[in-house]
């Protein structure tokens, strides 16, 4: 009388281990950044041997807010940060684009996703290095 329920409550237990464990779920993330602001330089291409070329400029986006008791007024001082970001375009037809179209001082909108890597400059001192990937770019005005 007692083997029949426990062994139905054994094979829950299993059944339910089996379905948490034995198939792989993948957890969704999100890496996506947009920015807009200005070409600090005209881009340059590379190549490195074996590998993709790539198309490489900075963008300047800038922050500007009001300090002070007033935020309605015009009480306060206006601050202001600029933050570079370096952008990398790695897809054919775009890269070739931005290549060729952006110029120093462009504003644009570029989206794509954060990179962190690792790279060693010419006196082979290991560097770290943030990039924004592009999948976007938007030519705004000059």
């Amino acid at each position: 009388m007692w083997r029949r329920p426990a062994w139905q409550v054994f094979r829950q237990f299993a059944r339910h281990e089996s379905d948490t464990v034995t198939p792989l779920v993948l957890e969704r993330s999100m890496n996506r950044v947009q920015l807009l602001g200005r070409v600090g330089q005209d881009p340059i291409m590379r190549q490195v041997e074996g590998k993709n070329p790539v198309t490489i400029f900075s963008l300047a986006t800038n922050e500007m807010w009001r300090t002070g008791d007033s935020e309605v007024g015009q009480g306060g001082d206006v601050s202001q940060k600029t933050t570079w970001h370096r952008i990398s375009v790695f897809r054919p037809g775009l890269r070739d684009v931005t290549y060729q179209y952006v110029r120093k001082g462009s504003r644009i909108y570029v989206e794509g996703k954060i990179d962190y890597g690792e790279y060693t400059d010419k006196n082979n001192v290991r560097r770290q290095a943030t990039t924004i990937i592009a999948d976007n770019v938007i030519f705004l005005s000059e």
